[in-house]
């Protein structure tokens, strides 16, 4: 059993005991059936971004690279730090994109990127107050490339609960608990959204 993920499935995967069961995080896109895959191969990530990790990682691995692109084989936490990137990624740049107007991917990073990086460091320090997971300082750097390689992707708030939902649990914990929003530009940004009916949750 092998999960491939785009969003947060940590809690409900330990919930179910499968939490040492493959998983894979895909940095690759299709823009529609039958075309060829956009490999998430940018300069700061030559060897890709998607990695695996658990008892049949080699496999999926070797079935990627066997459609020409990148897969790299990691330990449980090294995938975790890189999950938490996605997770930040597919919040941050959906949202940004979505608030202003439903533009692409890369007019986020080409239009938005005070935006959507502020945004980004917003997650990651929230996410290491929370977790104890760390992010070096290419993190936004990352992220900000990669989005350019999948520039004509499309934005919208999708899977609220699994993707985003992470960050308004964290800053509606922090409510319960009297204590300052670690995530206050990501709040406001859904109820903006909320508010302008771009999306619901």
């Amino acid at each position: 059993l092998v999960f491939l993920q785009n969003g947060f499935l940590e809690d409900y995967l330990e919930s179910k005991g499968l939490a040492d069961n493959t998983q894979a995080l895909i940095y690759f896109a299709v823009s529609k059936k039958g075309e060829t895959p956009i490999d998430g191969i940018t300069d700061l990530s030559p060897d890709g971004l998607t990695v695996t990790t658990g008892k049949w990682g080699d496999v999926v691995a070797e079935r990627i690279q066997a459609c020409g692109m990148k897969c790299g084989v990691v330990d449980a936490a090294t995938y975790r730090k890189a999950m938490f990137e996605k997770l930040m990624w597919i919040c941050a740049f959906m949202l940004v994109g979505t608030v202003n107007g439903g533009i692409t991917v890369g007019e986020v990073v080409g239009k938005k990127t005070e935006e959507v990086v502020d945004l980004i460091l917003e997650m990651g320090d929230a996410i290491t107050e929370s977790t104890g997971v760390e992010f070096d300082d290419r993190c936004a750097a990352r992220l900000c490339s990669y989005a350019q390689a999948v520039a004509h992707f499309p934005t919208a708030i999708k899977e609220f609960e699994w993707r985003n939902g992470f960050f308004w649990d964290l800053s509606e914990e922090a409510e319960d608990e009297e204590l300052p929003d670690p995530c206050p530009t990501h709040t406001a940004y859904c109820n903006q959204g909320v508010v302008e009916d771009l999306f619901s949750f």
